[in-house]
């Protein structure tokens, strides 16, 4: 690596290494099935040094604790020996599969150190016996400040850090984050994250196919690890939203050549972060402290050079911000470099590391002491040289034993009879005098004691750089915040895409000609993606009701809004001629259709308890996505519940909907509120010419053929045509055939069901005799109202 020290791998997916401690409300662990219950939450990242907690009240489903955990993405859980019904189902649910191909493992402890006496004990020690001064009370004050659930997570969190010495992440609280801050973020539960790919696609639970996949062009592993938590947390204020689009603009339509220098350095930066959190834990090689520190110390360098320029050419707050602040952040970083012998640091040799021992006084006095000894024994050499009568003579070494004297076997009658013999050969043999064994093996003590010394001074040496961790980490934030530009930057170069116009105090979604993002860059130029037009308002049509044939292209679309909007609020240049977002507060979504076998929940159950905490969490400011509600159960019962939850988020919600349906009744809604829904489907052809050809000699029913045009079109789609979608599923064709049969049989009773009915209201409403009795002699006449 130090061959060219600045040259990074390519990275892949990083994957963050989340410690992950959960406790829940004493009350829950008395009666272990209750429903809702408290739960407090500390994450940890040794490799990276990043501490977040949270507490919140959860439901019977556990859903914000398994959004928080699909987020994380935790590689270790730590979990009381026992917790609630509902948390025991959650964790085997979430550790049965594979997240980032490995399960996460789940360590357990005993319930007493969740307890909050306990917990507050280990924690008072904790910070009360570490600095006895400001700091240290001050630390302890910002934890006790905590709730309780995240105090006896926390005392969990210390103990099992201390194993490993990793605890020190732990000793500045002020730099711990909350997780979720709804005046912040936008809420994203699980369902939303997994349902829209966000993180990952659905059929193999890789990157590539997700939202992530198609914004991240970042350079570093840092850069990587920002871009991550800014997809999962999109914003809520418009002026940070336009800060990151303007910058965003900038490197795109800037000719600055600055851009393009930060760009290369970029490109050649290892994971600093990672690195400096090595630092941190005294943990690394002096190979790993020289590489990192000298790469921050080049940088420095570098962005200090460019500062001129980055006054005159870069505009936007953001990046001059980020830009200006690195090198003063980093200017430690040159110190400690010139400290250290390049040499020595890339061999790892602690006994040379050190340039001027003036700061370092141990290591000089242990330095000088093995001198006076070494010096002793060369003086010595005058005395051998006068025994042997050999001016010449030298110390020789052999097989690692120093200060050996050679003599030839033809000549040892001159040796002294108290010398020791060390080793010989036929025509040689070696001594060591007994000064020489006295003060050699003092020498070698010297020695090792300065190795000891050394590393003494090598940990001092890092407690002393340790006191710029968190300015330096600050830098590589910014860093990772430019890279993170760069990065959507690269995503704005790609065709048809725009700059969002976000608006404040507005709910709504406008967006002419969009695209689904990912399903865009997936078929590449060969196969276009057909775009569309959205428009929803809080004071015009804020839902619309979609239909269509199966495959036509319905839940692409409602993707396509969701995502949309995700990228705006993320400060993200959009796949669309033209997009304007009102300010979405939460993305809610109920997708799919299967069963929870570890939650012991059939598909109806799982559409209903995610539909229920939708219904309790949804604002007038949410953007709600309905598909298919009600399939899970029989079709009157699914198109009552269809009904009845769309009309409530209609009438008192009020929230931004897109709701899927193949149940026609539904659709009658538009007409109950026709200024706030709207009904559409997604066009297409049916092909009856190639249906006729086929149809046998007897007038055998077919499937039609369907030809999708995916656009979004006004109306309500008379059929979903479900046959067409079996006959491309390669169905074999009597199946088929006797499908079609009955679909007409079931259509053509369905509609004289409905011409019966009609027929009975123009009865009931009529007072003319003479008309009665011409419907009397139709009806007997009519084999349809016959048959019935």
């Amino acid at each position: 690596m130090f061959d060219n020290a600045m040259e990074a791998e390519e990275i892949s997916d990083v994957c963050d290494n989340y410690l992950l401690c959960v406790s829940e409300s004493k009350d829950s662990l008395r009666n272990k099935s209750q429903e809702n219950v408290v739960i407090g939450i500390v994450a940890a990242q040794p490799t990276t040094g990043e501490v977040i907690y949270d507490s919140f009240q959860d439901s019977v489903g556990r859903i914000e604790l398994e959004s928080l955990i699909l987020r994380l993405q935790p590689v270790e859980i730590i979990l009381p020996a026992d917790v609630s019904d509902q948390t025991e189902k959650l964790i085997n649910t979430v550790t049965s599969v594979s997240l980032q191909d490995d399960r996460i493992r789940v360590e357990r402890m005993e319930n007493k150190h969740f307890e909050y006496s306990n917990a507050f004990q280990l924690i008072t020690n904790f910070y009360g016996d570490r600095v006895l001064d400001s700091k240290g009370s001050q630390a302890l004050s910002v934890v006790l400040n905590l709730d309780k659930s995240v105090l006896c997570s926390l005392a969990a969190v210390i103990m099992y850090l201390k194993e490993f010495n990793l605890e020190k992440i732990l000793y500045n609280p002020s730099n711990f984050k909350k997780l979720s801050s709804e005046a912040e973020y936008m809420i994203l539960n699980g369902s939303t994250v997994n349902n829209l790919e966000i993180l990952q696609n659905q059929t193999d639970k890789k990157k590539k196919g997700s939202l992530f996949w198609v914004l991240d062009h970042t350079k570093t592993s840092f850069g990587q690890r920002r871009l991550k938590k800014w997809v999962t947390q999109p914003l809520l204020n418009s002026s940070e939203i336009n800060s990151r689009l303007d910058a965003v603009s900038e490197v795109l339509l800037s000719e600055s050549s600055v851009f393009g220098q930060i760009k290369h350095l970029l490109c050649k930066m290892p994971d600093v972060e990672r690195g400096l959190c090595s630092i941190y834990h005294k943990k690394c090689s002096i190979q790993e402290f020289y590489l990192v520190v000298s790469t921050l110390s080049q940088l420095e360098t570098t962005i200090t050079a460019l500062v001129p320029a980055i006054h005159n050419q870069v505009q936007t707050p953001l990046l001059q911000k980020s830009l200006l602040e690195i090198p003063e952040l980093l200017c430690s970083t040159k110190k400690y470099i010139s400290m250290l012998n390049e040499a020595a640091a890339k061999s790892g040799d602690k006994t040379q590391l050190f340039k001027d021992l003036e700061e370092f006084p141990l290591i000089r006095k242990r330095k000088d002491e093995i001198q006076e000894v070494h010096s002793q024994i060369q003086l010595h050499l005058q005395d051998i040289r006068r025994i042997l009568n050999c001016p010449s003579k030298d110390y020789v070494t052999v097989s690692g034993q120093a200060f050996q004297i050679e003599v030839k076997n033809s000549l040892l009658s001159s040796v002294p009879y108290d010398w020791i013999k060390v080793s010989s050969t036929k025509a040689v043999s070696r001594f060591h005098t007994p000064f020489i064994v006295e003060n050699y093996r003092h020498l070698n003590q010297l020695r090792e004691q300065l190795v000891l010394d050394c590393s003494a001074e090598w940990l001092r040496f890092l407690d002393d750089f340790n006191d710029h961790y968190y300015t330096i980490s600050k830098a590589v934030g910014h860093l990772a915040t430019v890279d993170c530009i760069f990065s959507l930057a690269e995503v704005a170069k790609q065709g048809d895409y725009c700059r969002p116009v976000i608006k404040d105090g507005r709910s709504e979604i406008m967006i002419k000609n969009g695209k689904h993002p990912v399903i865009d860059v997936l078929l590449g130029e060969q196969e276009q993606y057909v775009p569309n037009d959205t428009h929803l308002s809080e004071d015009g049509q804020r839902v619309m009701i979609i239909t269509g044939p199966n495959m036509g292209g319905k839940s692409s679309y409602i993707k396509q809004v969701a995502l949309i909007t995700v990228m705006a609020q993320i400060g993200s240049y959009v796949p669309a001629e033209e997009a304007r977002i009102g300010i979405v507060t939460g993305i809610f979504t109920r997708m799919g259709a299967t069963d929870n076998i570890f939650k012991g929940q059939s598909t109806f159950m799982e559409e209903l308890t995610e539909t229920a905490d939708i219904i309790t969490k949804a604002t007038s400011n949410s953007l709600v996505i309905l598909d298919e509600l009600g399939r899970g159960t029989s079709t009157h019962d699914g198109i009552a519940i269809a009904y009845a939850t769309l009309e409530y988020f209609i009438r008192d919600v009020g929230s931004l909907t897109l709701f899927v349906t193949h149940y026609p009744p539904v659709c009658e809604l538009e007409r109950a509120y026709l200024r706030q829904v709207g009904n559409y489907h997604m066009a297409f052809l049916v092909n009856e010419d190639d249906r006729e050809q086929e149809r046998g000699s007897e007038g055998e029913e077919n499937p039609e053929f369907v030809t999708f045009l995916y656009q979004i079109t006004r109306e309500v789609a008379t059929k979903s045509y479900g046959l067409n979608v079996a006959k491309l599923a390669d169905v074999p064709d009597e199946i088929l055939k006797k499908a079609a049969r009955k679909s007409k049989e079931l259509e053509r009773l369905e509609n004289m069901k409905r011409k019966r009915l009609m027929t009975f209201v123009k009865i009931w409403n009529t007072t003319d005799s003479g008309e009665l009795q011409r419907w009397k002699s139709m009806c007997e006449t009519d084999n349809d109202f016959s048959q019935l």
